[in-house]
């Protein structure tokens, strides 16, 4: 489990933006084809500036029970195209990885597709988590 302090945080992930988060291409990469790299905290970097400042503890990518997180927005259907690769590369033994924000009940970060392919094919996902910590002061 990696640590991270983030200072300088923009607070708000995808919610005061109106849409989604665009991830650099790098990192959609990673996690469409389950090769993320260690330092997480690197790897996560855009990502984890969205977050308000506070300490966090990342873990993964992991094993998650895909019923116990909280969508940002719909779960896209079985039928939509990208669940389709998905499902596809979880059957030939690759696995995606979602990102998730720890918490009473998870909060996926990214990943729906993944999520719902991983649904399909009754496999438990793989996740990177992001646990937060104590805020900074």
């Amino acid at each position: 489990m990696e640590r991270v302090t983030i200072t300088g945080g923009a607070g708000f992930l995808e919610l005061n933006t109106g849409g989604r988060v665009v991830l650099p291409q790098s990192l959609r990469i990673a996690l469409a084809t389950g090769q993320v790299r260690r330092p997480l905290a690197e790897t996560l970097r855009e990502l984890l500036a969205l977050l308000v400042d506070g300490q966090y503890r990342l873990s993964g990518p992991e094993r998650l029970e895909p019923d116990s997180l909280i969508p940002f927005r719909a779960w896209p259907g079985d039928d939509d195209a990208r669940v389709a690769y998905y499902r596809t590369a979880i059957r030939s033994g690759h696995r995606p990885v979602a990102v998730v924000l720890s918490g009473a009940r998870p909060l996926l970060l990214d990943g729906h597709h993944k999520i719902s392919a991983y649904r399909a094919e009754g496999v438990a996902p793989s996740a990177v988590v992001i646990r937060a910590g104590q805020p900074v002061r």
